[in-house]
């Protein structure tokens, strides 16, 4: 009787290739957003737990998530010079 797991060695050689620029990209983006979550301290919807869940759970969407409709505005005082 065959395991309800087995894997097929010779479908996951081909789809391996396919898969890896998925898990690249993935990966680049969850970090970048990560780096942006903690570095900032605005956001247009939603505080910084909700985005780093997001961005932990829903894979590839959330990090679009984040940067689409999370992401907030720099203040303008930012830029400034201090006085």
């Amino acid at each position: 009787m065959q395991s309800l797991f087995t894997v097929d060695v010779d479908l996951l050689r081909k789809l391996l290739p396919v898969l890896i620029p998925f898990i690249i990209l993935q990966y680049g983006l969850m970090i970048a957003a990560l780096v942006h979550i903690l570095r900032s301290d605005t956001y247009k919807v939603g505080n910084r737990l909700l985005w780093v869940l997001t961005v932990l759970l829903v894979n590839i969407i959330g990090p679009v998530l984040y940067f689409v409709i999370g992401r907030g505005e720099k203040r303008s005082d930012d830029n400034e010079p201090n006085s």
